[in-house]
């Protein structure tokens, strides 16, 4: 596929003029925003339609489809939440199209909860879930269709029955249940009519519920007051006395709040407030513990006495490490098991409650550990591990011994020795050193013959580690190569690195994924009319940007999900909740930056972009689907070239979680198609 086959759809330009801070800015595509426009609805059907045409006329499309069924029908497990001795986890098998949880008591388990038989289609998902501290009940959260507004039920381990709770408008529940299961505090968003109108998906707060009240009369426990974006997210201590909310401001500050349930009158006391940093807190036998990277780039733990929580009574109990960034602790018994990031790989380590090393434990490789958790009072933590070439398997640790024994485990038909992983460190624009994983078949050639696809992300303080993606071995057993840079913007070095790639520091990122291109290139794994890139969400951003800041580097551009306009994002869905990291155009300094990089505004007519993959979906409630509508007209309205501007818009998903399996298989095979038939790729 080197040429288009047929000329996309036609589009109506309809100008929109802004004068913005002194400067003239031309939408021609602002009507295409409105996602009820029967006009709008037309266009994206006649879009749909072009780019099936293009990818269906493929000679390889249906042999990818069958071995992407096959990859992606590889299974998958979570590591279990103990109640005493019942484990519940999350476990996916062949075809299914949603993950079931699971209760594994002794040698016997069974299914709490299938979405798979909620819907036909499989687009019914479970969100999250709480068990009771006794393991008798568990609050969970279903959503339809992608959208993620959960609504909260609570299911009767026993009887295997429902009670008659539903709450809705309990989107990213955070929840925490009383000792005796009698009832929980949870967040909820407000009701329609209870806020201006387009307020409803800020507002959380936090609510009290005894099991058998009527939801609509539970009291309000905190959040009066609080920022329309602020996030607040609660945990109670083991005995029920201490209840902590956690306040996210954006992805760089939170504040921490504690309440003592035996002395109401008093109120919640601010404990971390107003900092330029992050926290999060547990209470274990009577001692608060704060995890922070106040002072500490890299994280630290203080010990605090709750019923003593001013500044001056902190104490450190693990200071800052020279090289790791702390990710999580854990407390277990008389150990606080914590979770490291090395070098972009995962480390576990055992230490006393006073912070005290004791012994590291031997995790199978370097790979990425996932989902640790523990009963505070048991001898026991459970993880997930996994890797680039190995799949995931969920580890016991024996606390008092620091040894690890497998308890579950996905079966792969995958040969690691099959496959060779490096990370390589490059210069970025400025000098600064950027690591970089490369994953390729065992005798790749370094000759710059190979396809190569680069995909990244680069923001929110999210850390990018080896993962088992069940499509990466499609891409490498047809000989290519698969790389992903911790670019700035993410947590793997630190909020020093999250920050450097933060609001007038993004261009870093952007700087730091096309030095990657480049190092492809110099270093003989690819050359540019072989080389993809691929990303979605912030990363969608981050591959519009690369695009049009050099086109000449790629040919092929998969952009999923995508934030396009950086001028208008923040006036949609759940959008301002992103201000603290990108910025608002309504600001004249920040509209200065984000004008001079958003990818919708750089787009130049009659440069040769590359050949372009836009996917979006209906259901999206985070990032709106007209970013990736109006970038698809006014790339095609654009481009030099003749290579095609696809525009993939799904129906009945959303952002991408809780997608059924079905829709992966399809939306990969379609993704697929475009970047082997755009590089040249013969499929087998």
């Amino acid at each position: 596929m080197t040429e288009r086959l047929t000329s996309p759809p036609a589009t109506r330009v309809e100008p929109v003029t802004e004068v913005l801070h002194g400067h003239t800015i031309v939408d021609p595509y602002r009507w295409l925003e409105d996602d009820e426009s029967p006009e709008t609805r037309a266009w994206v059907d006649a879009q749909n339609a072009y780019t099936r045409r293009v990818l269906d006329a493929s000679p390889s499309h249906a042999r990818i489809r069958a071995r992407l069924e096959t990859l992606l029908s590889i299974g998958d497990i979570s590591a279990p939440v103990m109640r005493g001795e019942r484990a519940f986890f999350l476990r996916r098998e062949g075809y299914e199209n949603q993950p079931k949880l699971y209760l594994r008591e002794g040698d016997s388990e069974r299914v709490l909860l299938d979405p798979n038989q909620e819907s036909a289609e499989g687009t019914t998902a479970l969100d999250w879930w709480y068990p009771s501290p006794d393991g008798t009940l568990v609050a969970f959260g279903y959503s339809q269709d992608g959208d993620e507004e959960s609504v909260l039920q609570v299911l009767d381990v026993a009887r295997d029955t429902l009670l008659a709770e539903r709450i809705d408008r309990t989107r990213f529940c955070s929840l925490a249940w009383l000792p005796d299961a009698s009832g929980f505090y949870y967040t909820r968003y407000p009701q329609p009519g209870e806020v201006p109108p387009g307020e409803e998906r800020y507002h959380r707060k936090v609510f009290f519920h005894r099991l058998g009240d009527d939801p609509a009369a539970d009291p309000l426990v905190f959040g009066d007051g609080l920022p329309a974006e602020a996030q607040p997210h609660v945990r109670l201590s083991r005995d029920g006395r201490w209840l902590i909310v956690t306040v996210s401001h954006g992805w760089a500050r939170a504040d921490l709040y504690l309440h003592d349930r035996t002395r109401p009158e008093a109120g919640f006391i601010p404990v971390f407030v107003e900092e330029e940093a992050l926290v999060e807190g547990f209470v274990h036998r009577g001692q608060l513990y704060l995890l922070t990277n106040l002072d500490a780039p890299r994280y630290r733990l203080l010990a605090v006495d709750p019923e003593r929580p001013e500044r001056q009574h902190w104490r450190e109990i693990i200071a800052e490490p020279e090289e790791a960034r702390i990710e999580q602790v854990v407390p277990v018994g008389d150990r606080l098991v914590v979770q490291t990031l090395v070098r972009a790989t995962s480390r576990l380590t055992l230490h006393d409650l006073d912070g005290r090393p004791v012994s590291t434990l031997d995790l199978p490789g370097l790979g990425t550990v996932s989902g640790l958790n523990a009963e505070s009072e048991g001898d026991r933590a459970f993880f997930r591990f996994e890797s680039f070439t190995v799949p995931p398997t969920v580890f016991q640790c024996d606390t008092a011994s620091g040894r690890i024994t497998e308890w579950a485990a996905v079966e792969a038909p995958i040969d690691p020795a099959a496959y060779t992983t490096e990370q390589v460190w490059y210069r970025s624009a400025d000098g600064t050193l950027v690591s970089m994983f490369i994953v390729a078949r065992a005798g790749t050639p370094r000759d710059g013959s190979a396809p190569a696809l680069l995909t990244g992300y680069g923001g929110f303080n999210i850390s990018r580690t080896p993962l088992f993606d069940r499509r990466m071995f499609f891409w490498l057993e047809q000989g290519g190569v698969y790389a992903l840079p911790n670019l700035r913007g993410g947590g793997e070095y630190g909020e020093e690195w999250h920050r450097a790639g933060m609001r007038e520091r993004k261009q870093n990122v952007f700087d730091d994924f096309i030095a990657a291109a480049e190092y492809l290139i110099a270093e003989g794994y690819t050359r540019p009319e072989r080389l993809a890139i691929l990303g979605g969400s912030n990363g969608g951003l981050l591959v519009g940007a690369a695009m049009t800041q050099r086109p000449d580097l790629f040919r092929a551009v998969v952009c999923q999900v995508p934030l396009l306009d950086m001028l208008r994002y923040h006036r949609f869905l759940i959008a301002r909740l992103w201000i603290p990291e990108y910025g608002s155009a309504d600001d004249p300094e920040q509209f200065a930056y984000l004008y001079a990089y958003s990818p919708y505004h750089r787009v130049e007519d009659g440069t040769p972009y590359p050949a372009v993959l836009l996917t979006t979906a209906t259901s999206d409630t985070r990032v709106a689907p007209l970013h990736a509508r109006k970038m698809a007209a006014r790339l095609q309205a654009a481009t030099g070239s003749d290579l095609p501007v696809l525009l993939r818009v799904e129906t009945a998903a959303g952002h991408g979680a809780g997608k059924p399996l079905g829709k992966q298989i399809a939306e990969q095979t379609d993704i697929w198609t475009f970047v082997c038939d755009q590089l040249g790729v013969t499929v087998a």
